[in-house]
């Protein structure tokens, strides 16, 4: 069994964006409000409460453009947030809908093939451990299944190294 971990966007470049920063079509992220139903922060990976402000922007979670780096709208706390920290667990914004896309992408960040499916809540941790398990999956995405819109990463829980001891 592979242990997996979920993945929060990153606080850099969340603080780009609280900062004034461009998102990934080069626009200042729009303000609005939240209506408190389907809002997630990617950040904190917790609903945006009604009545709370929210910045939305264009966000590619990939480090470089190419073919398969998918960009798309997603919303983010506009007051700066705590970074989601319990990553063993299925984050909170994931309990929101019934049903996700899970897909897998190899170490060039391109999308593996058959490995994308629409998935139920109960099953994303186990779908994202037997995708993890493959030799050609270096992580995995976890999208909205009605929007394509990313919501957080699956990765690897790599192991310590062993230190040797001297006895």
């Amino acid at each position: 069994m592979t242990a997996i971990r979920f993945v929060a966007m990153p606080t850099a470049d969340a603080e780009h964006l609280w900062n004034g920063g461009r998102d990934a079509y080069d626009r200042l992220p729009e303000t609005m409000m939240s209506d408190g139903d389907g809002n997630p922060c990617r950040h904190c990976l917790q609903n945006i409460e009604e009545g709370e402000e929210m910045l939305v922007f264009a966000y590619r979670p990939f480090p470089e453009l190419q073919p398969y780096a998918e960009t798309g709208p997603i919303f983010l706390h506009k007051q700066p947030c705590r970074r989601y920290a319990a990553e063993e667990i299925l984050p909170p914004v994931l309990t929101t809908s019934r049903d996700f896309i899970v897909r897998g992408y190899n170490e060039n960040n391109r999308i593996v093939y058959g490995t994308g499916a629409v998935t139920l809540i109960g099953e994303i941790a186990a779908y994202g451990e037997k995708l993890l398990a493959r030799p050609d999956i270096a992580y995995v995405h976890v999208r909205s299944a009605r929007n394509n819109c990313f919501q957080c990463r699956i990765d690897k829980i790599k192991a310590p190294a062993l230190v040797e001891t001297g006895a």
